[in-house]
């Protein structure tokens, strides 16, 4: 018996700003690109330094957020990392750890870029993400 995998709901997608704007038909079917990902507590998800070509956007769960082995962020619900990511291919710019039973959901790079290029909003969206990252950054 095939089980079906587990997709994110719109509800959870219109948290993440990236997505907050989309139409139900582009929600519905970014939805369907999303793999389910779980994780330990402990379990690393994504490690800085090391490559990186997913997007994640956590169901349940808490998550926390390394920079140069300093706690810069606490992850739950709708919070979603790892569009550095989806832009370039550059090394990951900060450790994320389960802290809890974690549920994610999961997109590649391959599926997110050529949504992003057919739908500009998205791609300001990113643009703002982006920014407000470097922005935290440069704050630390």
């Amino acid at each position: 018996m095939n089980r079906l995998m587990a997709k994110p709901s719109p509800e959870l997608l219109r948290k993440v700003g990236l997505f907050r704007d989309l139409d139900e038909k582009d929600l519905a079917s970014l939805a369907d690109e999303f793999n389910e990902r779980r994780f330990s507590p402990g379990q690393t998800i994504a490690l800085e330094g090391s490559g990186g070509l997913m997007f994640f956007v956590v169901d349940s769960g808490e998550a926390t957020v390394e920079v140069h082995g300093e706690e810069v962020a606490w992850l739950g619900s709708g919070d979603s990392f790892g569009e550095v990511a989806l832009i370039d291919r550059r090394p990951r710019t900060a450790t994320v750890t389960a802290k809890t039973d974690l549920v994610t959901y999961a997109l590649p790079v391959f599926v997110f870029r050529p949504f992003v290029e057919a739908r500009p909003v998205v791609a300001w969206k990113l643009l703002e993400a982006m920014a407000d990252r470097l922005e935290a950054a440069e704050s630390r």
